[in-house]
C-alpha cells in the first residue's frame, strides 16, 4: 500500500514547519521491519426563439409594452420607489460606487433584479427595431439603462460587500485573533513538529525508494492515517505510530499540552 497524501513541493514548504524537519534521521532511528511485517510494506517507487414583445393585458395605457414578467415589474417599481431617485441618478451611482447616494437595504433589494438573459434578449430585440422608448414602462426603461452597466454584478456585489464591511470584521475579529492565536500555538509546539516529522518519515518511507522524496504535506492528509490499516485489518497506521511514539519517543506524548487557543480557533470557520 501507499499512503495516500497531498505532498508538497519544494517550493510550497517555505515558512512552513517542514522546512525544520529531517524525515531521514527519524528512519536512522526506528527499526522498520516489524512496521513492514504489520502493513506488509516495503518503500515503494513512486505511483506512476425569441418571443415579441407582451403587451401588458392590465394596462391602463395601452401603448405602454413591458419587456418584464408583470410581477417583477411590479416589485421593480416597489423597489425603485423605495430609492427615491430618478433612473440615471441611481444608474450612475452603481457605476462610480457612491456609497453615499444609495442605501445598502436599496442596493440589497436592487440585486433581486438584475437582468435575465431573457430580458436582454428582449432589450436587444427592443432596440434593433428602434421602437420609441416612451411604450415602455418606466421599470422597462430601467432595466434597460441598467443593463448598460458594465461588470453591473460585479459592481453591485462590491458595493455591498462595502456596505456591510464594517459591521462583519467587527463580528468576526474575536474569532479571527482566535484562529491567529490558535495557529502561532501549534507552529511554535516543538513536540507537535516532531511528530510531524515522524509522519513524513513513515510517509516517504512508504512512498518512494528515494528517502525523502516528499519534502512535507498538507496537514489534511493526516486523515490517511486512519484510513490505512494492517495487513490483519486490526489497527490503523495512526495506531501504529501511537504505539512507536509511545515507546520510542515518550516525550512527545503530552504534545497537546503545548497547544492552546484551539478549543476557541474551533468555534467557527474560517471560510468567507
Amino acid at each position: 500500500p501507499v499512503f495516500n497524501w497531498v505532498a508538497l513541493k519544494p517550493s510550497q514548504i517555505d515558512g512552513t514547519v517542514f522546512t525544520e524537519l529531517n524525515d531521514e534521521k527519524v528512519l536512522q532511528e526506528l527499526d522498520m521491519s516489524d512496521f513492514e511485517e504489520q502493513f506488509k510494506t516495503k518503500a515503494q517507487g513512486p505511483a506512476l426563439d425569441i418571443s415579441a414583445l407582451k403587451v401588458k393585458a392590465t394596462q391602463k395605457t395601452p401603448n405602454k409594452v413591458t419587456l418584464m414578467e408583470s410581477n417583477r415589474a411590479k416589485n421593480l417599481a416597489i423597489t425603485l420607489r423605495k430609492g427615491g431617485r430618478s433612473i440615471q441618478d441611481i444608474c450612475t451611482a452603481i457605476e462610480t460606487y457612491d456609497q453615499q447616494a444609495l442605501s445598502l437595504d436599496f442596493l440589497e433589494l436592487l440585486l433581486r433584479f438584475l437582468p435575465t438573459e431573457y430580458e436582454r434578449t428582449l432589450i436587444g430585440k427592443f432596440e434593433r427595431e428602434q421602437q420609441p422608448p416612451e411604450e415602455l414602462s418606466d421599470e422597462d426603461q430601467f432595466m434597460i439603462r441598467f443593463s448598460k452597466i458594465p461588470r453591473l454584478a460585479e459592481h453591485m456585489n462590491v458595493m455591498i460587500f462595502l456596505g456591510n464591511f464594517n459591521d462583519t470584521a467587527q463580528l468576526l475579529m474575536p474569532q479571527l485573533n482566535a484562529i491567529i492565536a490558535a495557529s502561532m500555538s501549534l507552529k511554535s509546539s516543538s513536540k507537535l513538529r516532531n511528530i510531524l516529522e515522524i509522519v513524513l518519515a513513515f510517509g516517504n518511507y512508504m512512498n518512494s525508494s528515494k528517502r525523502g522524496a516528499a519534502y512535507g504535506f498538507r496537514l489534511q492528509s493526516l486523515d490517511a492515517l486512519l484510513e490505512m490499516k494492517s495487513t490483519d485489518r486490526k489497527q490503523t497506521l495512526l495506531h501504529y505510530l501511537v504505539r512507536v511514539i509511545t515507546e520510542k519517543y515518550p516525550e512527545l506524548t503530552g504534545f497537546h499540552t503545548e497547544l492552546h487557543f484551539l478549543d476557541k480557533a474551533g468555534t467557527g470557520s474560517a471560510r468567507g
